[in-house]
C-alpha cells in the first residue's frame, strides 16, 4: 500500500512512541496530549502529523505554530519537532514538505549535524542565529549535580558570577500573572520596530504554555513606577529556570537589563536550579544579558524555508526558547546544564 500522510490522533501514541524508540530518541509518552493533541484556541489546526503504510507508521512531525512580523506583514511559520522517519523509507523529507504547505514559512533553530547539512538542499536559508546564555545561581546546588569533571569549570562560572549585578532597580516591579490575567499585557505583546522581524505573541499562546504539564511555567508583568512596561515568561525545568519568553517596550539596553534582574531575583528563589538560561538572536537583548552576569555558552542557526510563493520573513528573525521546544523539553527528569 502506497505510503500516505494524515494528521495523528491520540490513538496513535504509542506507535510514535516505539518509532522514536527505534530510532534510539527521547520521547516521553505522558507529554504528547499536551503537545500534540490539548486543544490550543490560537491554533484550531492539527499539530502532529504521521505518515502510514497500511496501519504502520513510518514518519512523524510535530509542529509549534507561531506568527512572524515585520513591518506591516503578518505571517504563520511553523517550527517541526519530534521529526522522525523509519530509515530507508524517504518519507521525512516529502513530510516535511507538506506540514510546509500549512504556513508562510518552516522555521528550524538549531538541528543536529544531519538535520543542518539536509536542509540547505530542500529550500532553507539562513536568518540568523541565536545565542544559548546561562547564569550560575548557586554553587552549593551545582556541586550536588553532574559528572565530576564537569564541576570545576561551573564552580569557576559561578565565582565569578559573584562580581554581576544582582539586585534589581527597586524602580521596577513584577506580577506574576494566572492564565485568566494574561489579556493584561496585551499591549505590550512583541512588535517588528526599525525593520525588525520578530516572533509574535497572543494571549490564548501563552495561555496554552501556562497549562504545560512538562515543566511549570510562570508569567510576570514588568512595570516601572506603576507603569506596565512588559513581560517575561519562566520555565521550571529540572536544575534550571529558562526565561522561555520576554519582551519589554523599550530600545534602552538599561531598561532590558533591570527587566533581565528581575528574572534573575525570582530564579534565586526556585530549590531545584542551579543555573538560569535564556536565548537571544537580537543585540539589544544579548547586550544585556551580559551587564547582568551571562555568558555564551553554544550558538544555533536560524533557518527559514518560505512555501509556496512566499518571500518568507524579512531579515534575521528573532525568536525565544518559546518558538521551539526548548522551553519545555528535557528528558524524564534528568537535570538540564547549560554550564
Amino acid at each position: 500500500m502506497k505510503p500516505f500522510a494524515r494528521p495523528s490522533t491520540p490513538a496513535d501514541a504509542a506507535a510514535i512512541a516505539a518509532l522514536f524508540a527505534e530510532a534510539s530518541m527521547g520521547l516521553d509518552p505522558d507529554h504528547l496530549h499536551w503537545k500534540y493533541w490539548q486543544p490550543r484556541a490560537d491554533w484550531p489546526r492539527p499539530r502532529s502529523f504521521v505518515v502510514a503504510s497500511g496501519s504502520e507508521l513510518i514518519a512523524h512531525a510535530g509542529i509549534v505554530p507561531g506568527t512572524c512580523a515585520w513591518g506591516t506583514r503578518r505571517e504563520t511559520i511553523i517550527q517541526m519537532i519530534d521529526w522522525v522517519a523509519r530509515a530507508g523509507t524517504g518519507v521525512g523529507v516529502t513530510l516535511m514538505k507538506q506540514v510546509g504547505q500549512m504556513a508562510g514559512a518552516l522555521v528550524a533553530i538549531g538541528g543536529g549535524p544531519i538535520t543542518r547539512s539536509i536542509l540547505p538542499h530542500v529550500g532553507f536559508r539562513p536568518a540568523g542565529s541565536v545565542t544559548a546564555y546561562a547564569r550560575p545561581l548557586s554553587a552549593l546546588r551545582i556541586l550536588r549535580t553532574g559528572p565530576a569533571w564537569k564541576l570545576l569549570p561551573r564552580l569557576t562560572r559561578a565565582a565569578w558570577r559573584r562580581s554581576a549585578p544582582a539586585a534589581r532597580d527597586p524602580d521596577w516591579q513584577v506580577r506574576r500573572l494566572g492564565g485568566d490575567e494574561v489579556d493584561q499585557i496585551a499591549a505590550v505583546l512583541p512588535l517588528p520596530t526599525h525593520g525588525s522581524t520578530v516572533t509574535a505573541r497572543n494571549a490564548d499562546q501563552l495561555r496554552y504554555f501556562l497549562a504545560c504539564p512538562i515543566v511549570p511555567m510562570q508569567l510576570y508583568a514588568v512595570s516601572k513606577a506603576g507603569r506596565l512596561r512588559g513581560y517575561f515568561l519562566l520555565a521550571l525545568a529540572p536544575g534550571q529556570v529558562r526565561i522561555a519568553d520576554c519582551w519589554l517596550d523599550s530600545e534602552e539596553s538599561e531598561d532590558w537589563r533591570a527587566m533581565v534582574l528581575c528574572a534573575v531575583e525570582l530564579a534565586q528563589d526556585q530549590p531545584q536550579a542551579a543555573e538560569i538560561v535564556i536565548w537571544a538572536s537580537d543585540p539589544l537583548l544579548a547586550t544585556a544579558l551580559r551587564a547582568c552576569g551571562f555568558y555564551a555558552r553554544f550558538e544555533s542557526p536560524i533557518q527559514v524555508r518560505p512555501s509556496g510563493n512566499n518571500s518568507g520573513p524579512a531579515g534575521p528573525l528573532r525568536v525565544q526558547m518559546l518558538d521551539s521546544d526548548a522551553a519545555f523539553l528535557h528528558y524524564q527528569g534528568r537535570n538540564e546544564y547549560w554550564g
